[in-house]
């Protein structure tokens, strides 16, 4: 038997970039302690700042933790975290959790999962969904696989990060479901890049067209959230371009492992590909429209 969780949980933390950040944040502001590790420790400043605890290695942060989570950026980061020489299995003790929130391949998380409970561990894959808004606000939907169990104990630590916390069946079905939500997400961004570029041509008012086109059956989080940082310029990352290429290429592996066809996704893989290309890899993915853009010969 697990024991409740309390405030004096000891918790440990990876990964402290765009989302990672404020997700540990959350969970420093609610009291509990966090031991914290980021390959560049600058970026964990605020959360040490705060009263989270720095560690050297993963392994470390293992070695002090109950429950462990982790919130990277590919699979390759992914597999050094957990399976490295410093990696978290070799800190880990039997009846620890650990949670990946990094978004990666369904795969992997079934081989880390096999490898943890060989140790008496239990490991969820729980991929997120929200962006930065999301992150801040603590109003992530969260997509988990792997025990029951072990989810309904953590459940109130991702109560502190998301509100939208759903099972959905044994480990990599996490991954699985959020390779749905990109698939979705590839879909909704060309069609809200693509209206802003027909709105610009037609000479509308794009703020007024905005308005009315969002209460409609148009209506959707990227219409809501990315449009209007498009009309202000502004490609600061709420997830990164080259973050959401590498989801896509999971995503299409998975399609041509399952020899199925997804030819709106791979036409969008390859316009992210374009963007990538003009330099914006760390820009956000409403720089669509930047490739957009070119393709229409616009100079904005």
């Amino acid at each position: 038997m697990k024991e409740v969780l309390s405030s004096d949980t000891p918790i440990g933390w990876i990964g402290t970039g765009v989302m990672g950040l404020s997700m540990c944040g959350h969970l420093i502001e609610k009291g509990y302690r966090l031991t914290v590790y980021s390959r560049t420790r600058k970026k964990a400043e605020p959360l040490l700042n705060s009263g989270g605890i720095w560690a050297e290695s993963p392994k470390e942060v293992a070695a002090r933790s109950s429950v462990v989570f982790t919130m990277v950026g590919y699979p390759e980061d992914v597999r050094k975290v957990y399976l490295g020489a410093e990696g978290i299995l070799e800190g880990a003790k039997t009846g620890d959790i650990l949670v990946d929130m990094t978004t990666t391949e369904p795969a992997l998380s079934r081989e880390i999962s096999h490898a943890a409970m060989k140790k008496g561990v239990q490991m969820l894959d729980a991929p997120v969904s929200g962006g930065d808004v999301g992150a801040r606000n603590a109003t992530l939907s969260i997509m988990v696989g792997g025990d029951l169990d072990a989810l309904n104990h953590v459940l109130p630590l991702l109560e502190v990060m998301g509100k939208n916390i759903v099972h959905q069946g044994p480990a990599g079905m996490g991954q699985h479901t959020k390779m749905c939500n990109q698939i979705v997400i590839a879909g909704t961004m060309i069609g809200v890049c693509e209206s802003l570029v027909y709105g610009y041509k037609a000479g509308l008012d794009l703020e007024t067209m905005l308005r009315s086109i969002s209460g409609g059956a148009a209506g959707c989080w990227s219409l809501d959230n990315l449009a209007p940082r498009i009309l202000k310029r502004d490609f600061n990352p709420g997830f990164f371009v080259e973050h959401f290429i590498k989801d896509m290429g999971i995503a299409l592996k998975e399609a041509a492992a399952s020899g199925i066809v997804l030819p709106g996704l791979a036409l969008v893989h390859q316009l992210y590909l374009a963007v990538k290309a003009q330099g914006h890899g760390r820009s956000g993915t409403q720089a669509l429209i930047l490739a957009l853009e070119q393709l229409s010969g616009m100079k904005r």
